[in-house]
């Protein structure tokens, strides 16, 4: 009995060594998994974090359109194109200006004249587009070889330039039949200034209606009350001895009738308008 009982013991134990040892080895190989499949995933890690870096390290030296995207130093600009059943055999297709203008800075204008030149200075953080629609008419020479249509010496003193026709009657765009195949926002109203024209300032002329200046403009050689709906375009820096002078000679009352004033007596011819390149 006792020896029955003690093979009984040790084949006991044998089972018992033998469920600890597949228990024993069943754990190691499923920290070895463990440990294989971290480091499988941390390798991973690794490996997006590196292809993410790149990518953005790569994204940061592509340039970046900051006049698509509106970004700082830039304005966007409206262009509205005559449909053609407003134009008139005097108007000009000279296409339309890039549709983002720089808004930081100043330009210079320089209206080189047959007396001699009259420059003025652009503010491009208040008329960023009335600038750029004056650098695209420049550079399509829209302004070379036309005179000065229209001078008024009472009530308003004005000289008024800009229609390629010469043929205005009044500081009105559509009192002109010459100018560009577009029409643009009015810009830099006066409407805190007292007078609202000052001498020396020069300023686009429209239909009366909003959206509707072109590239007629007229130069303020005397105080003047006007309605503040005209764009202040910049301000004369030299030359306004010449219009005064213009402005003493007087007109010849062709407009009197209509909007006043009449054709300079003294001519104004432009030989070329230039717009400098943007200063900071």
């Amino acid at each position: 009995m006792t020896s029955t009982r003690e093979r009984q013991r040790a084949a006991a134990r044998a089972r018992l060594e033998r469920e600890m040892a597949q228990r024993a080895a069943s754990a190691r190989k499923r920290r070895q998994l463990q440990t294989t499949v971290g480091a499988g995933l941390a390798l991973l890690l690794v490996v997006a974090g590196t292809v993410w870096l790149v990518v953005s390290l790569g994204d940061d030296d592509q340039p970046t359109d900051t006049a698509t995207a509106g970004g700082p130093g830039t304005a966007q600009c409206v262009w509205t194109e005559l449909p053609a059943d407003q134009r008139s055999p005097t108007t000009k297709d000279v296409g339309l200006p890039a549709a983002s203008a720089p808004n930081v800075g100043s330009q210079t204008m320089t209206i080189d004249t047959g007396l001699g030149p009259i420059t003025a200075r652009l503010d491009l953080s208040k008329v960023p587009c009335t600038a750029a629609s004056f650098t695209h008419l420049a550079e399509k020479k829209f302004f070379d070889n036309t005179k000065c249509h229209r001078l008024v010496t009472q009530g308003l003193q004005v000289l008024q330039c800009g229609d390629p026709s010469a043929t205005g009657a009044g500081w009105r765009e559509t009192d002109g039949t010459g100018g560009p195949s577009y029409r643009m926002a009015e810009e830099n109203l006066p409407t805190e200034q007292r007078p609202p024209y000052p001498a020396g300032v020069i300023a686009m002329a429209n239909s009366g209606q909003p959206g509707t200046s072109g590239s007629q403009f007229f130069i303020v050689y005397g105080d003047s009350q006007l309605d503040a709906t005209y764009t202040v375009v910049g301000t004369v820096t030299s030359g306004m001895d010449l219009v005064k002078e213009v402005g003493a000679a007087g007109d010849d009352g062709a407009f009197a009738q209509q909007a006043g004033g009449g054709h300079p007596k003294k001519e104004v011819l432009i030989k070329s308008l230039t717009m400098s390149a943007v200063a900071s």
